[in-house]
């Protein structure tokens, strides 16, 4: 069987490119698979691509690259136009609703069409008007699927599969060092600003603690500021970008989730790969969806008090060892879910359950 992943750049630092990547590696152990990436970015993908998977772009847009077209929106939609049309895979699994419209428009009816989404679509109306085209969506949490299945008003078949691990071995945390570790990009809607305020409380109390922040993005001046602010310079350190987060995170002792909504949920998986206890905050679409509190993870209440809240969460691990050995233990048991053998296998069941429907 024939797999093609479509994605808008498979050159970036985000989880859903992380997690396709992780995938279509495991399904090119049985199956021929390729990742089209739509955009070029940069020389080579920032997370490692699997040997036995191919990967193409459609439109080059480095800074130094040649052009046979003027850069811009029509020559990438002819560029998608000219791939959708002359696809020759069994299956096309697109991971954004951008290019699951154009797949649902486009994409030969013969080849097996599935939307892999972790966010509710920004315009519902192309999507509730094309997607029925198509043979499946599939999400990664129960409250994404239910969210799906009330758009698409049960007009097509939504499922749930998780995202997968990087093929294992797994580094592992010795859980010995005081370090907390937070991981992804510097958007506001990660709110290390909150994770920041907290920690303050923490080392003020536990000044031998420290934080230690992964990723880059456009609220690093910001957070920088804030630490800074807080006189937290010897407590809080910046640490760059990474293609191997779960090496670093095997570093820490606990891993901080302070996200407003955490859909994708790539970090925490890793997170609980590596054996280290998760605090999140229990929001709405918060990381509830991948976590099991009390078990592999203590999660706090949005709202009044959040900041102390946090802080009170975070101090009650730092100051409980044996708390923390017994969530690591439980942390490595739900990352089990995600190992990407079981995944794939759960994938393949999939595709070939709609392609016999053809």
């Amino acid at each position: 069987m024939k797999i093609t992943f479509l994605v808008p750049s498979a050159y970036g630092m985000r989880g859903d490119v992380r997690a396709i990547l992780n995938l279509a590696g495991e399904l090119a152990v049985r199956h021929e698979v390729e990742v089209v990436s739509v955009r070029r970015t940069r020389e080579t993908p920032f997370f490692p691509v699997d040997r036995r998977v191919t990967l193409r772009w459609l439109v080059d847009v480095r800074p130094r690259a040649r052009r046979l077209l003027p850069r811009g929106q029509m020559r990438t939609e002819v560029a998608l136009w000219r791939m959708l049309r002359g696809l020759r895979s069994d299956v096309l699994v697109t991971a954004r609703p951008t290019l699951s419209v154009q797949a649902a428009r486009y994409a030969p009816r013969h080849v097996v069409r599935i939307a892999r989404e972790w966010t509710r679509p920004a315009v519902p109306a192309p999507v509730q008007r094309f997607y029925p085209r198509l043979d499946a969506v599939v999400t990664s949490t129960e409250s994404g699927r239910e969210e799906w299945a009330r758009l698409l008003e049960d007009e097509l078949s939504v499922h749930v599969i998780q995202d997968a691990l990087p093929a294992a071995p797994w580094p592992r945390s010795r859980m010995d060092n005081r370090i907390v570790s937070a991981g992804g990009r510097l958007v506001p809607g990660k709110a290390y600003d909150r994770l920041i305020r907290a920690f303050a409380i923490v080392a003020d109390k536990r000044p031998d603690w420290r934080l230690r922040l992964y990723g880059g993005g456009p609220e690093e001046r910001r957070l920088r500021a804030l630490v800074r602010e807080l006189e937290l310079h010897n407590h809080v350190y910046f640490m760059g970008v990474t293609p191997d987060l779960p090496g670093e995170f095997a570093k820490a002792s606990i891993i901080a989730v302070p996200s407003r909504q955490e859909v994708l949920g790539m970090a925490v998986i890793e997170a609980l790969s590596c054996g280290v206890p998760i605090v999140g905050f229990d929001g709405p679409r918060g990381p509830s969806g991948f976590l099991r509190p009390g078990l592999d993870s203590v999660l706090v209440p949005e709202g009044d008090d959040e900041i102390e809240s946090y802080a009170g969460a975070l101090l009650g691990l730092v100051d409980d060892e044996r708390r923390r050995m017994s969530l690591a233990a439980g942390a490595l048991d739900s990352a089990s879910t995600y190992a990407a053998p079981g995944v794939a296998g759960r994938w393949q069941e999939l595709m070939y359950g709609l392609r016999s429907r053809e």
